[in-house]
């Protein structure tokens, strides 16, 4: 039988999607995958039919890219949004406009309340509907700013999402602005102010470093193997790790990254650096402030470059929804 499709699988396969002469039977695993019921874990379901479908979608076989999109919702109708969104943005393409904004017009909403919601945004843009998502992201700020006006009882947490969402809708808004060429307004100021103030905020802390250490997949296990009592000093899995950063340097930066960066550790240089001392969290310290400047891998990328994990996805694909998690 087999091998069950861990999510680590289906991130390499849709990695390995964006460059290999035979995407159709990346997609293919996956499915079958579904299929025979070998995904690990079985919530990882839909994840699995939508990287195929992405896959299929770069490749430009848009109908079963639709077909999957459209399956990966009826797995779990629960947690449908995203899924959604990319059979909304599979229609646009397929000059399916009306049904295409349909959907994703029922998903608008979102964009004042979740976070993570502006994959609206991006499945318009980059469906051939700037200018739609320049009107939906306008009014998603306009309605959080009211809300933040009218609501100033509201507790601190919520102050705090409102603010995060804020930057993050502003500063999107700024690059597609910039993308069609169009002319600095008030919230292009804001999105400016917002991220020199954040900047400035970066430069007066005092109690963490800018630059994080971060192991890749290899050197991670390597890690682990060699000194097992950095069990408790890391998470069980690589891919906890990578996202253990990403919400890092989110909560760091209020969703910024100005001035942040991540400095790729191994083993081999940890040992060298450490000679004969213990490997603890000192240590760990005193090495990655070795690495500052070297090897330095700024974050973030942009949306659409390569992830700064080494995965070979597109950051807004790979670890970039991980800062919710």
């Amino acid at each position: 039988m087999s091998e069950p499709l861990t999510a680590d699988r289906i991130e390499e396969l849709g990695a390995r999607g964006l460059e290999s002469p035979d995407p159709a039977a990346l997609a293919a695993e996956l499915v079958s995958a579904v299929d025979e019921g070998r995904v690990a874990d079985p919530d990882d379901t839909g994840y699995a039919l939508l990287v195929a479908a992405d896959i299929l979608k770069q490749a430009g076989d848009l109908a079963d890219a639709l077909a999957l999109a459209t399956r990966a919702i009826a797995e779990q109708p629960d947690e449908n949004a995203y899924a959604r969104a990319v059979r909304g943005g599979l229609l646009l393409r397929l000059d399916r406009e009306d049904e295409g904004l349909a959907e994703l017009t029922e998903l608008r909403p979102l964009l004042e309340t979740n976070p993570d919601a502006t994959y609206l945004i991006d499945e318009l843009s980059e469906s051939g509907h700037a200018e739609t998502a320049l009107e939906w992201i306008t009014g998603a700020l306009d309605a959080i700013m009211e809300r933040t006006r009218t609501q100033q009882h509201a507790s601190e947490d919520a102050q705090d999402e409102a603010a995060a969402m804020i930057y993050g809708l502003a500063q999107q808004r700024h690059d597609l602005r910039e993308e069609m060429g169009l002319p600095h307004d008030e919230y292009d100021t804001l999105a400016d102010r917002l991220r020199a103030a954040s900047s400035h905020a970066l430069e007066a802390l005092d109690d963490g470093p800018a630059t994080l250490l971060f192991w890749p997949e290899a050197e991670f296990t390597a890690l682990l193997t060699r000194w097992p009592a950095l069990d408790d000093s890391y998470p069980k899995t690589w891919d906890e790790h990578r996202a253990q950063i990403e919400r890092a340097l989110t909560e760091a930066s209020g969703l910024a990254g100005a001035d942040l960066g991540v400095v790729a550790g191994t083993v081999e240089g940890l040992a060298a650096f450490a000679g004969d001392d213990p490997i603890d969290e000192e240590t760990l310290d005193g090495y990655a402030d070795s690495l500052d400047e070297v090897g330095l891998t700024s974050w973030p990328p942009g949306r659409n470059d390569a992830c700064w994990c080494g995965s070979g996805a597109k950051y807004k694909k790979c670890c970039l929804p991980r800062s919710r998690g």
